[in-house]
């Protein structure tokens, strides 16, 4: 489906959205972040996915009388991080409160949630699109418990109920409508997938539920009034998220166009014909019936526990690619991209404090590295193949010991002899220790691949090519520039791929005048 596209325009020197066919898009996100707790929000029962229904279900889970829920602290730790990680306000005491809707997979009746004082009050999220830096509002975070799962496909007639998920911790992160396009909105909802990984309190699985997003759209007619919103429950694809945004912003635009009335109405995206469809009306505030829940007294947090979280909190993917830029001299493209990740941000690092310089480091990981990885299906930080072998390779280039293509080859070879597990995860930062080449000089003198480095057999080589190749060389004094490829091609011959090609080029162009 094609994208839905925009022009800037200004009114009355005022600035506003980009318009879509003369309607300004204004957007927000609710965003729910599975946390990484080990157990449930208010119960001890396992968060693992896949295991067998019901099996990861207590008595809390499954709304037994009398069971009575006991917070989570783990919980509580990642609602504070998120907080600090987009410089929100962290509140010294926050409520739960009980969201009354009746589904089947709502065993209570309701759902613990937060409403009038949340944990995480404010912050924003900045980032960039097209090479522009944008920054979205956010109004709150707020803890909650997932609801269960209906199941429809095994059963004939009748549905199944999986409450595993029932109680999983949940940060559910509420901007401002601050968007006013479907690009924009997909580069703030990767932005805020990139930062709740990175700081670990989400795994951010999409394909699994861990990271699903809510897009509350609407058009106007600039300078007037908001417009009705509807909301695309659950996208968990950044392709379907802009492509089920796109169609919400053309359907609601024809509606109005054709004289009817947008009503709020909660919406679902279906990826196989690229179109939303009416869930339900949309419930306010009021249809819950929030109030505070008896059985939680209010969450106190103290400002010691916020500062020691503070002081504990490792830098920002924002603050180490500053610093990647200021320290090692890196361009702003490589920063960005070395810190998508911790793992390949801290095997960077590493590779840079082994010795390798930084630029040639970053280039190999981001090709050569980025590549391997990508053809065995692995992260970086499942393969045994260390900084320090890597930082050795480089080394040796860099000094003019090998040439980068038998370079190459002999990083391939080295990585295929690593151990690589599709189940790994990084643990903390990689070892940093000074290169080991001990295996790959081994290699590089048993088969002879040293790099010519004596001027005096090199010039020698080359005065013989140039002996037995007078057309080329008559060819080139001509301006042929394809009879100098020739003759460097002869001179690598005759050095049996050891000379630098750099440096031949270098010596026949001196000899030739």
């Amino acid at each position: 489906m094609n994208t839905v596209t925009a022009s800037p325009v200004t009114l009355a020197g005022v600035p506003t959205g980009p318009l879509v066919q003369g309607y300004e898009v204004v957007i927000g996100f609710e965003t729910h972040t599975q946390l990484t707790t080990k157990s449930k929000i208010f119960s001890r029962a396992s968060t693992a996915f896949g295991a067998e229904p019901n099996t990861q279900a207590s008595s809390v889970d499954f709304a037994l009388p009398g069971a009575l829920p006991v917070m989570n602290k783990g919980a509580v730790q990642r609602a504070i991080e998120f907080g600090l990680a987009v410089n929100a306000h962290i509140a010294e005491s926050s409520v739960f409160a009980r969201k009354n809707y009746f589904y089947p997979d709502l065993p209570k009746g309701y759902q613990i949630s937060q409403f009038e004082i949340p944990v995480v009050q404010g912050g924003s999220v900045e980032f960039f699109l097209d090479g522009i830096t944008k920054s979205v509002r956010l109004v709150r975070a707020h803890l909650e418990e997932d609801a269960g799962k209906s199941l429809h496909e095994d059963f004939i007639g009748q549905s199944g109920i999986d409450l595993n998920r029932a109680g999983t911790p949940l940060l559910e992160i509420v901007t401002e409508p601050d968007m006013r396009s479907s690009a924009e909105a997909v580069a703030y909802a990767r932005e805020l997938h990139k930062i709740v990984t990175w700081i670990g309190i989400c795994d951010g699985n999409m394909q699994e539920g861990s990271f699903r997003c809510d897009a509350n759209v609407s058009v106007r007619k600039p300078g007037g009034p908001l417009g009705t919103r509807r909301e695309i429950k659950n996208l968990n694809s950044f392709k379907f998220m802009q492509q089920a945004m796109d169609y919400e912003i053309r359907w609601q635009i024809g509606e109005i166009e054709e004289g009817r009335t947008i009503r709020q109405a909660t919406v679902l995206f279906d990826p196989d014909t690229g179109e939303t469809r009416s869930m339900r009306t949309k419930e306010d505030a009021a249809d819950y019936r929030y109030f505070p829940d008896p059985d939680l007294p209010p969450l106190v947090i103290s400002r010691e526990w916020v500062e020691k979280t503070r002081a504990e909190m490792g830098e920002l993917q924002r603050v180490m690619a500053a610093r990647f830029i200021g320290q090692y001299g890196l361009p702003e493209y490589d920063a960005e991209q070395l810190t998508q990740s911790k793992a390949m941000a801290g095997y960077f690092e590493a590779v840079a404090l082994a010795g390798a310089p930084p630029k040639l480091a970053s280039n190999w990981l981001m090709g050569e590295m980025a590549s391997a990885l990508n053809h065995r299906g692995i992260s970086i930080e499942q393969t045994t193949f260390s900084p320090s072998q890597l930082a050795g390779l480089i080394v040796r280039v860099s000094k003019g010991m090998i040439r980068h293509g038998v370079a190459k080859d002999l990083f391939q070879e080295l990585f295929a002899r690593s151990t690589h597990t599709v189940g790994g995860s990084f643990r903390g930062a990689w070892s940093v220790q000074a290169f080991d080449a001990t295996e790959v000089d081994a290699i590089i003198n048993s088969r002879g691949l040293e790099q010519m480095n004596d001027n005096g057999e090199l010039e020698k080589i080359i005065d013989d090519v140039l002996a037995t190749n007078a057309k080329n060389v008559e060819e080139v004094r001509a301006g042929n520039a394809k009879a100098m490829n020739a003759l460097v091609g002869q001179a690598m011959k005759a050095s049996k791929g050891k000379a630098n090609p750099a440096q031949v080029n270098e010596l026949l162009k001196k000899k030739l005048g």
